[in-house]
């Protein structure tokens, strides 16, 4: 993992919360954009990390295609270790 769990950034950790809540979607292709609300989120590279750590993941689509982002069990571990750290 790029971070210890008990050590992600404010920013990923509501990037996490977005997955959570339903409100994010990635973009197939070679790497995952994130979209939260229907929008670009501002730092794809933390997005990036978040899905090759294992956190997020979606289903496969179409090139470019919009898929639900879900929390993997590591995703949903980590978002509960790091509201506890908080």
């Amino acid at each position: 993992m790029s971070e210890p769990a008990d050590q992600l950034s404010h920013r990923a950790r509501a990037m996490l919360r977005a997955v959570a809540e339903g409100r994010a979607h990635l973009a197939s292709g070679a790497e995952p954009d994130l979209y939260i609300d229907g929008v670009p989120c501002c730092d794809q590279f933390a997005a990036h990390l978040l899905t090759h750590d294992g956190l997020v993941t979606a289903t496969h689509g179409r090139f470019g295609e919009l898929v639900p982002a879900t929390l993997t069990e590591a995703g949903t571990t980590a978002l509960g270790a790091a509201i506890l750290a908080a």
